[in-house]
């Protein structure tokens, strides 16, 4: 009697930490401020080593990504609230809806971040990048 207790005292354990596994990690990627979300990855014509990328980036409200890099170089669109990029060394770059921007040089180390407190941003990225490089690199 007291095995098929310790038993299912151990199944009981091991599943409630497998839950808690699974629920500290939906935590973890619900807190990330940058959602990207790739709509086209294409070889550029007569350019060896480089592709286009094309993505939408959702940054939520009031929101800020860590500083990165893009391998290549980097124009976005802003479809929706208000997005300011702070290239190192460079003053901020403050867009709202409507307006694009060319954030270079390339390989250069930004972050990005939400103006709205209120309402997620949504930004149309195209990289021109290096082949089987990430969409984002965090900056070292």
């Amino acid at each position: 009697m007291m095995t098929g207790f310790k038993t299912t005292a151990n199944v009981l354990s091991a599943l409630l930490m497998f839950l808690g596994m699974l629920t500290s990690g939906v935590a973890v990627a619900q807190d990330q401020p940058i959602k990207r979300t790739e709509l086209l990855r294409s070889d550029l014509a007569d350019v060896p080593g480089k592709q286009t990328v094309i993505y939408v980036a959702e940054v939520v409200p009031g929101g800020e990504g860590q500083r990165h890099t893009h391998h290549g170089d980097e124009y976005v669109y802003i479809l929706e609230a208000t997005l300011t990029v702070r290239p190192d060394g460079k003053d901020p770059i403050a867009l709202s809806k409507g307006q694009a921007a060319h954030i270079a040089p390339a390989d250069g180390i930004h972050a990005a971040m939400n103006g709205s407190k209120s309402e997620p941003a949504r930004v149309l990225v195209i990289l021109a990048v290096e082949n089987g490089k990430p969409l984002a690199e965090a900056a070292k």
